[in-house]
């Protein structure tokens, strides 16, 4: 890529925000945000696609898309990493993303089981 101003602010942007995440009580804050809102995402997803239900079918393959991808970016990476000998570092954006799917997956399961019961 070249190296134009958007490209260096956005290069700059996001050191910034790694070096304000680095702390271990800001990361944990933001996990535990992370882990909530993708709770809270799937409660509303299937409470308002739950009212129409021309929508159930739709968002399940939209959710079951972002899980599987997110799954696979995230473990793909995990795994190349491992096989060379560097240090394992993990991305900020990375943890954020399979935070938040853990919690729409837990989301999930726990409509489930309302429904089951």
């Amino acid at each position: 890529m070249q190296r134009t101003r958007l490209n260096t602010l956005i290069d700059i942007t996001g050191s910034q925000v790694e070096l304000l995440f680095r702390n271990p009580w800001r990361r944990i804050a933001l996990s535990l945000i992370s882990i909530l809102m993708g709770f809270f995402m799937g409660s509303a997803i299937t409470t308002t696609t739950g009212q129409d239900t021309v929508w159930d079918v739709v968002a399940a393959a939209i959710l079951f898309a972002f899980t599987e991808l997110t799954s696979k970016f995230v473990y793909s990476r995990r795994t190349l990493q491992k096989q060379s000998s560097l240090p394992v570092k993990r991305s900020l954006f990375v943890d954020i993303l399979n935070l938040f799917k853990v919690g729409l997956t837990y989301s999930l399961f726990l409509d489930a089981f309302k429904l089951g019961s």
